[in-house]
């Protein structure tokens, strides 16, 4: 029986070869394509946990729960010194500005220089009705439509009726707000508006009266830092309230966002601008979003085709301001 020739097995391996790398080819395609959906598909889904989150903090900013454009008073020891407790209910800062107590940064955590952040305070969750107030100093004290309001000795509080709101530290379990307990403490029991506030003595003497609101203090702030894994990620920083010692929490959000940027619309404007041009912080009623995020793998490129480039998209959304709304 006559064997296979030189030439026909060189014929058969190429054919072979041919084959292998025609089904090599294929693998490779598919494992691209692949690898580009998942990197998409987790870029959707971090836009989408971006934009939810933020936008529920910015719907709600500078809000309490009982009117708008009221009268401050914070009542707070060393209010100035905490971001939480000072500043507009709304401020927006721009690539090049540093926050005013924490700078730009390389360590995970920490804000990346040239990217926007924008910091929030607002009451936290449909508060509780006052039933009575005593302000007297000897007292000091809120009684509430509920004993079951989860409020704990510690906590940062807002309290308001339709003539003004008060921000001050609750001293014990009886809702009291003493001048000289927790950390950082009020500096006086009186909680009435004055400009600016008095802390001499009893301070400024005010009665909250019945149906008037209690709530805890929400303050975030949302910015771009480095993750620690050689990428970037949106953070939230947050004051830590309902634990009894105030603070700061700082937790990433999502990965692969790489850049954020607010734009600002004051009411009565006809167009969005930048953080650096809106003279009044009172006055803003939406903001603007744009976050530009980038895939973790190789992916599709959208402009020339499979070439292992990293995906890369950008979504803006608009959010109004409920407070704000006329």
């Amino acid at each position: 029986m006559d064997g296979f020739s030189l030439i026909e097995l060189m014929i058969g391996m190429l054919l072979g070869l041919i084959v292998t790398a025609a089904a090599i080819g294929i693998f490779t395609s598919n494992s691209n394509t692949q690898r580009a959906t998942e990197s998409l598909g987790r870029i959707q889904e971090n836009a989408r946990v971006a934009f939810e989150l933020m936008a529920r903090d910015v719907r709600e900013g500078a809000g309490n729960i009982c009117s708008r454009n009221l009268p401050l008073a914070n009542v707070l020891s060393n209010a100035g010194t905490v971001w939480w407790s000072s500043g507009p209910a709304i401020q927006g800062f721009d690539g090049g500005q540093p926050f005013p107590d924490a700078g730009f940064g390389a360590a995970a955590g920490q804000r990346i220089n040239g990217t926007d952040a924008i910091q929030l305070v607002s009451t936290s969750g449909s508060g509780f009705t006052v039933a009575s107030h005593n302000p007297a100093p000897a007292t000091a004290q809120f009684t509430l439509n509920t004993a079951a309001h989860g409020l704990v000795a510690g906590d940062i509080l807002i309290a308001c009726d339709t003539r003004q709101v008060s921000i001050f530290q609750m001293s014990s379990a009886a809702v009291t707000h003493a001048d000289t307990a927790g950390t950082p403490g009020n500096c006086t029991t009186g909680l009435g508006f004055t400009d600016p506030i008095d802390c001499s003595g009893v301070g400024q003497q005010y009665q909250f009266g019945a149906n008037a609101q209690v709530a805890r203090l929400r303050a975030v702030r949302w910015y771009i830092a480095n993750n620690g894994r050689g990428g970037r990620s949106l953070y939230q920083a947050a004051l830590r309230n309902g634990t009894g010692t105030p603070g700061v929490t700082v937790e990433e959000v999502a990965e692969g966002v790489t850049d954020v940027q607010f734009e600002y619309l004051p009411v009565d404007a006809a167009a969005y601008v930048a953080a650096t041009a809106v003279t009044d912080w009172a006055q803003v009623a939406g903001v603007r979003i744009t976050v530009t995020l980038r895939g973790g793998q190789g992916a599709i490129n959208e402009n020339v085709g499979t070439d292992g480039a990293t995906l890369q998209r950008q979504f803006s959304h608009v959010v109004t301001l409920r407070n704000r709304l006329p």
